[in-house]
């Protein structure tokens, strides 16, 4: 795929894998079957589930290590502040020959655009907090976290998934 095509893929992503409502049952569901899906590929990852910066989820396999912990904390920034996912934003300034840090200002050790956090949107209220995945190559991060919101969703992974 073209990074445009990438882009257009993830824009979708996140039109679709939206939610009608949100609570700390859905971050527990979610994160449990974020588990599931890492242990099922063999991969050890953490997983961070923020909302209007609380956190409802979170947990690391055997496996991580603190550099995991920070760059969660590192993505999630990039999706609380932008409401995009950290891969779709990247992407973006990717195509757009655009450094996020001279542009924005912001500092890298608090800010990465790498694949692996997804905003949390709630139809008719908008982006409230984050899923966040770190441990996998960050395509895989970004891409684990989709197909698990899909199969939640109810939604067909035909279409959403890169490739």
């Amino acid at each position: 795929m073209s990074i445009e095509q990438d882009i257009a893929r993830v824009s979708l992503q996140e039109q679709t894998l939206q939610f009608e409502h949100f609570d700390a049952r859905t971050a527990w569901d979610i994160g449990s079957r974020l588990k599931a899906a890492a242990e099922w590929k063999n991969a050890a990852v953490a997983i961070d589930i923020t909302v209007n910066g609380h956190p409802l989820f979170f947990y690391t396999m055997p496996g991580t290590s603190p550099d995991n912990a920070d760059w969660i904390r590192r993505k999630r920034n990039t999706v609380q502040r932008w409401h995009r996912s950290s891969l779709g934003f990247g992407l973006k300034l990717e195509k757009d020959q655009i450094d996020l840090f001279k542009r924005f200002g912001v500092d890298f050790n608090d800010y990465a655009v790498h694949g692996g956090s997804f905003p949390l949107v709630v139809a008719g209220t908008g982006c409230i907090g984050s899923i966040t995945v770190s441990g996998l190559p960050h395509r895989e991060d970004h891409g684990i976290i989709v197909e698990v919101l899909a199969n939640f969703l109810g939604k067909p992974l035909a279409g959403l998934a890169l490739e």
